[in-house]
């Protein structure tokens, strides 16, 4: 009895350790509250206080009131070479309906150096977080090519980018899989393509 008593407490903890990591409490949670200094970037649009997935991703936005459905997608590419991050990507809608605008979050499982400057319409989310407005999307359109260079903190042998939509108006997306990637990119100085 007492070795199961053990297993139960082992475990309860266990997943305790998990729901706090993925909540975002965590041991990263620290470092994210440092914040790179950058200069002033648009305000962008992200939801907030909705649920987390435990593999930290937003589920698919619930459809807004007038029942609006866009299938929005970002695709690109990304490299690491000696700590230098090269991010370029596109957000595309397929719509049926035009999006007034969308945000798209690159997460990177390294922090990156302080101080960097990011493109027109991104701004940072924390030290490892860039989130990047896409502007008006209508339907079967593009946005304009995010190019996102930035230098990690350290130099590590690897990095996870995780690509994600954070905010895309309240619209209905019914295939989530081609704006969500995860790409591992190893410091080669070669292209993933996500």
């Amino acid at each position: 009895m007492g070795a199961m008593r053990r297993a139960t407490v082992v475990t309860v903890a266990a997943v305790s350790a998990a729901m706090v990591v993925a909540l975002g409490a965590g041991p990263d949670a620290v470092g994210a509250a440092r914040v790179p200094e950058v200069s002033d970037g648009p305000d962008l649009p992200v939801a907030s206080g909705g649920p987390v997935a435990s593999d930290g991703t937003a589920p698919a936005a619930a459809p807004d009131i007038d029942g609006r459905e866009a299938d929005l997608a970002h695709h690109g590419r990304v490299s690491l070479a000696r700590g230098l991050l090269e991010v370029r990507f596109e957000s595309e809608n397929h719509g049926p309906s035009r999006l007034a605008d969308a945000t798209v979050r690159l997460d990177f499982s390294e922090p990156l150096a302080a101080g960097q400057t990011l493109p027109a319409d991104c701004l940072w989310n924390g030290a490892r977080t860039v989130l990047c407005r896409t502007g008006q999307l209508r339907a079967v359109g593009r946005s304009h090519a995010f190019d996102v260079r930035l230098r990690t903190a350290r130099r590590p042998h690897q990095v996870v980018l995780r690509v994600d939509t954070a905010w895309n108006g309240g619209a209905l997306d019914s295939n989530p899989e081609n704006h969500r990637h995860r790409v591992l990119v190893p410091d080669t100085g070669d292209t993933y393509a996500f």
